[in-house]
């Protein structure tokens, strides 16, 4: 079925379970998901549609802008166009017009893979040179993690940074490793784990709130 939102059309997937509630989804496709008892009638679902308008413009406008940021290439806090040449052989950047240019997607993933491997490192070196906290120096590892930005394991005293701060300046890069180092004296976040952190970092609540954006 079709709902008309805003003068807008979406499709409507309704799913029936053996379920007491009714939930109401939005997914990147956006298309709208409901999920509701057997007796639940199209007439009752068109009800509930109509009483979440606000909710729907909410999910809907947050999906768009969802997809919004995957179509661009963010590199140190930047957003780039990528144009592809057949004739380029190693990537250029014009930092003047926020353009990089590569032969193909293949090259791109290569030299941003090395750029996270370069600048992690470099930037764990320096950050880890100025903590004067932690005298062992954790190992680091770097990998696509969905949900944090970084991880201390205590069990074999490592640091994790997930390899998506790429996407954003050097700043929020080191933010998050004063974060994990001061991890390893503070496991917790207590008030002592939070002053250390803006011993390195003053303006680590402003520098947190970037990340979550």
């Amino acid at each position: 079925m079709l709902y008309n939102l805003d003068g807008n059309e979406y499709e409507v997937i309704i799913v029936k379970k053996n379920n007491k509630n009714t939930y109401i989804r939005v997914k990147n496709d956006l298309k709208i998901y409901v999920t509701t008892n057997y007796f639940v009638t199209k007439r009752q679902i068109v009800k509930l549609l109509d009483d979440s308008c606000n909710y729907l413009r909410n999910a809907i406008e947050r999906q768009n802008k969802l997809k919004e940021k995957e179509s661009q290439f963010f590199y140190l806090g930047q957003s780039y166009d990528i144009i592809y040449l057949s004739t380029i052989k190693n990537v250029d950047i014009d930092d003047e017009h926020n353009i990089i240019y590569v032969k193909d997607d293949k090259k791109l993933n290569k030299w941003i893979n090395k750029e996270i491997v370069d600048i992690f490192n470099s930037s764990y070196d320096r950050c880890f040179d100025t903590f004067d906290e932690c005298m062992n120096k954790p190992s680091l590892k770097i990998r696509k993690m969905k949900s944090r930005w970084g991880v201390y394991n205590r069990m074999n005293h490592s640091i994790t940074l997930n390899s998506h701060l790429i996407e954003y300046d050097l700043t929020k890069l080191e933010y998050v490793i004063y974060h994990e180092l001061s991890h390893t004296v503070h496991f917790d976040h207590s008030k002592n784990f939070w002053k250390l952190v803006s011993k390195y970092c003053p303006k680590y609540k402003e520098v947190k709130k970037g990340l979550k954006e």
